[in-house]
């Protein structure tokens, strides 16, 4: 790929799972990656390993919660290369548990960083991609935001949210490219931070049934990306075929 068609890619929850498949895959496709999460070194080691396999990329820490240290992800990238062509918003918590528990901090966490998360992002590159006239941001949401099952009923209301902004952001732009990615069961650390016994017991089960490699979810991602610039995809959903 010539520095002409590759493209400055910044990926948010880049740590683990999707977002770190995403961030391998990007590289080795030929775009600079600039990565970001809370677990700095973890990101490092990954971005290093990029670098060894003759990839471009960088590793900045990551609070998608608080909207400076997203502005700042965003400038580390810019400063850098100088340019924002893609945002993946892909950091995400899904702490489940039926509302009659009353997890109420764990309801917070998911709004964080599921929606707010999201927003930060958008507000943090725009203003780049409105200079440029160009750029993409892609949202990863869930088939979650499309159905609401028990016990996930937050979970699926950020998600629904994270559909309903992009699709609003889309119509209010005409130079900027807006993909919604909705994976279903797909093998990542969110079922870890399920802090009810019962539910991770039974979320795990299942996923031992249907699920997918994060590595599926990178290609859709790859796919949006690398469509031309005047073709928009706007939402691809991904899920294991087992998966009802």
């Amino acid at each position: 790929m010539t520095n002409a068609t590759s493209k400055t890619i910044l990926v948010t929850g880049a740590s683990s799972g999707i977002g770190e498949a995403t961030a391998r895959h990007l590289a080795r496709l030929g775009h600079q990656i600039v990565l970001g999460a809370r677990r700095k070194d973890r990101i490092a080691a990954i971005a290093q390993e990029i670098l060894d396999a003759g990839g471009q990329a960088i590793a900045s820490e990551l609070d998608v919660t608080s909207l400076e240290s997203v502005k700042a992800f965003v400038s580390t990238a810019f400063g850098r290369y100088g340019r924002v062509d893609v945002l993946v918003n892909n950091a995400g918590v899904a702490p489940l548990s039926m509302l009659e528990a009353l997890r109420v901090d764990e309801w917070n966490q998911m709004i964080d960083v599921n929606l707010r998360g999201v927003l930060h992002g958008i507000a943090a590159v725009l203003p780049i991609m409105r200079e440029q006239g160009a750029g993409h941001i892609i949202n990863v949401a869930s088939t979650a935001g499309h159905r609401v099952d028990p016990t996930a009923a937050i979970y699926c209301a950020t998600k629904f949210a994270v559909r309903a902004i992009s699709e609003g952001l889309r119509q209010e732009s005409k130079h900027l490219r807006v993909t919604v990615v909705s994976p279903g069961m797909t093998s990542s650390e969110l079922i870890d931070g399920i802090n009810d016994v019962q539910v991770r017991a039974a979320i795990r089960a299942m996923a031992d049934q249907a699920c997918i490699p994060a590595s599926a979810i990178a290609e859709a991602i790859a796919f949006a990306i690398g469509q031309p610039e005047n073709v928009d995809v706007n939402e691809l959903i991904v899920r294991p075929t087992a998966q009802g």
